[in-house]
């Protein structure tokens, strides 16, 4: 059995553009924990269309709407942990790594503002508005994974097996460096 791979880190990182490419790598499956969530949503008749939804007020209102309903995380975490243990499998997860340690956990690292100029070119916004969405998704996921869970997000690293700071890297150095230091862990 193949050993999965936990990749977290602030939103707009990269963590599902550098999933795709390690799953490609490794011929692993891509698993995106905001997708599952997504669905679960939709599920609830929410309008969740668009690849970058979790930014869009909708978006951030479920993530507020997490936070007064911890189920949805617990579904979400159930359902990670199992994918993990069957392994093979490449996740994007901001609990994971806290969770358990038999996956790999990669933390991919990133300033407010290389957040914001990702989100800006992403979501096609200005750069206050970028800056204003990077802001909020990240204080609305600080405040939920504290309250829910007892993690400081992207306070400790010390949970990490490996960790890259992304400013001013393109997705090929990225994916890259991943590969190289987890050489061995795998």
């Amino acid at each position: 059995m193949t050993r999965s791979i936990v990749l977290s880190g602030p939103p707009a990182v990269g963590k599902s553009t550098i999933a795709r490419r390690l799953a490609e790598i490794y011929a692993m499956r891509c698993v995106s924990g905001g997708d599952i969530l997504k669905e679960m949503a939709a599920g609830e008749g929410i309008d969740t269309a668009g690849d970058d939804w979790w930014d869009t007020p909708a978006g951030m209102k479920f993530l507020s709407r997490r936070n007064e309903n911890f189920e949805y995380d617990r579904r979400l975490d159930t359902r990670l942990l199992e994918m993990c243990r069957n392994g093979g499998a490449i996740i994007t997860s901001y609990t994971l790594p806290w969770l358990t340690d038999e996956p790999a956990r990669v933390w991919l690292e990133c300033s407010e503002a290389e957040s914001a100029r990702r989100l800006q070119g992403r979501d096609r916004v200005d750069s206050a508005e970028a800056y204003r969405i990077a802001r909020e998704r990240y204080r609305l996921n600080r405040d939920l994974y504290r309250n829910n869970y007892g993690f400081e997000l992207g306070c400790d690293p010390s949970v990490f097996d490996v960790v890259v700071q992304t400013d001013g890297r393109d997705v090929s150095w990225v994916v890259g460096e991943v590969t190289r230091r987890l050489e061995g862990l795998l």
